[in-house]
């Protein structure tokens, strides 16, 4: 895939999305709780279905959620295979016990 692909919170709309070359190409919406984000749809437009795009939106929003301390309730079945299947996300759920660290 050679054009540019990029992944954005649009906090407006409530929803992570990626786009291709600049077109909206899918998106991930959310809602914001304390200190947790909810994932609670996914979607991949079809002109960009099986070109791995998923993946990318899933590794750049919790990549970005991370960075942001957040942690993450995946409710949307995408997030919470992904999630199950890559090991080095899986603490982004996990509770944080207020008497440790």
């Amino acid at each position: 895939m050679s054009d540019t692909v990029e992944v954005h919170d649009n906090p407006a709309q409530h929803r992570y999305e990626i786009s291709v070359a600049g077109e909206l190409a899918g998106f991930a919406v959310y809602f914001l709780e304390k200190h947790r984000i909810v994932f609670i749809h996914t979607e991949v437009l079809p002109a960009y279905e099986g070109r791995g795009l998923g993946t990318r939106l899933a590794r750049d929003t919790l990549d970005d959620v991370r960075g942001r301390g957040l942690r993450v309730l995946p409710a949307c079945p995408f997030f919470a295979r992904f999630i199950g299947s890559h090991p080095e996300y899986q603490d982004l759920t996990r509770v944080r016990d207020s008497t440790g660290p």
